[in-house]
């Protein structure tokens, strides 16, 4: 996640792209092929033109490091463009989660277009991860938007967090990087590694805490 000192998650038009750096964009691309999958709510994949994620680099002796992750995409209504990028620029065929409540031509038209369509009881984040889980798929990166991290945040799934502070003010109406429901108990977490960049923007990893908050 990337946002702005003052808490913005976008700037300029172009969501959370209009506050990236050079050094958030490596970190962000080095994260990417590490995941097993990447989990997006389907607004935050149209808002920002989603397409497939880039092959993953030969390891330090030549071994094909595989495919890339596949992306996952949450939505409800399926209402997704069968030729957008996430279709269309990609070598891993997307997941979409969806239920059977989604119009069925819909659902055809993605299948159609190359993506795994799977309808599900729910679009619970327990519903959800115990699907990419059957799958193998146990390293999930969320890349939002804030409605699927805040449930996430809710149901008490997030492990660790990586945090993207841009050295500018942004200001204007932009939300936070996680909404919805109260995370009740409050969810600790700690800091286990930071970097600064020569432009100043700083690179923060927590990790769940062991400790309640709080102590």
């Amino acid at each position: 996640m990337v946002t702005s000192l003052d808490g913005a998650v976008a700037a300029g038009g172009r969501g959370s792209q209009g506050l990236s750096t050079p050094a958030d964009r490596e970190l962000f691309r080095s994260v990417r092929r590490a995941a097993d999958v990447v989990l997006v709510g389907a607004g935050t994949a149209r808002d920002e033109n989603y397409r497939g994620v880039r092959p993953r680099r030969p390891g330090p002796d030549g071994a094909d490091p595989g495919p890339p992750p596949p992306v996952a995409v949450v939505t409800g209504s399926a209402a997704l463009d069968p030729a957008a990028p996430l279709f269309t620029d990609t070598t891993t065929a997307p997941i979409v989660l969806t239920t059977a409540a989604a119009p069925a031509a819909r659902r055809a038209a993605l299948a159609a277009a190359g993506a795994e369509v799977v309808a599900l009881a729910d679009l619970a984040p327990g519903t959800l991860l115990a699907e990419l889980g059957r799958r193998g798929l146990r390293e999930v990166l969320c890349e939002g938007g804030p409605t699927l991290l805040g449930a996430l945040v809710a149901a008490d799934a997030i492990d660790e967090l990586r945090l993207t502070l841009v050295p500018v003010l942004a200001g204007g109406p932009a939300g936070r990087i996680a909404g919805g429901p109260d995370a009740v108990p409050l969810r600790r977490m700690e800091l286990v590694g930071q970097l600064a960049a020569p432009d100043g923007t700083l690179l923060l990893h927590y990790r769940r805490a062991t400790r309640p908050p709080n102590e």
